[in-house]
């Protein structure tokens, strides 16, 4: 059974992760969340749950306003075209629903089928803020218990450059 964001908070407390949370409305957008990055400092990010023709499994946490093209990110990473995950498949992988897609859900892959990839702009943020498995909250941690986080759930925490995209 996915984790919940009790299941999350209780991993981060377990790891020695500080963590902070705002409950808010469900959010589907980075456009929808303006308002409260205003209240909440530190990096906001987007998160895309990718597949290629060959069935490799890409998760991705950029910063909010970056730009990803899609048509373009596979050569940059070493895959075939890139398209947008299966709902059935994000469940069944990372327990989240569209619209809840996050880098806590790395805990729930521990088959570890997915490949993280972080944007270099939001690897240098101080502090990063992610869905806790669902898109009615926002969490805030630092960058060190970001890396811990994903050190801890057995992923790579794999530096790319999107901006040249």
């Amino acid at each position: 059974m996915p984790a919940s964001p009790e299941d999350l908070f209780a991993y981060l407390d377990s790891s020695g992760i500080a963590h902070s949370t705002v409950w808010h409305e469900a959010m589907f957008t980075v456009a929808q969340s303006g308002a409260l990055k205003e209240h909440m400092p530190g990096a906001h990010t987007k998160n895309l749950f990718l597949k290629d023709a060959e069935g490799t499994l890409v998760l991705i946490a950029a910063e909010a306003h970056n730009q990803l093209k899609l048509n373009q990110l596979h050569k940059l990473i070493g895959t075939k075209r890139l398209s947008f995950g299966p709902a059935e498949l994000m469940s069944e992988v990372l327990g989240v629903a569209p619209g809840s897609v996050t880098a806590f859900a790395l805990m729930n892959d521990t088959r570890r089928r997915v490949r993280f990839l972080v944007d270099a702009a939001l690897a240098a943020a101080e502090t990063v803020n992610f869905h806790p498995l669902v898109n009615t909250g926002t969490t805030a941690i630092s960058q060190a218990g970001f890396r811990r986080f994903v050190e801890a759930t057995q992923h790579r925490f794999e530096v790319v450059d999107f901006s040249g995209l």
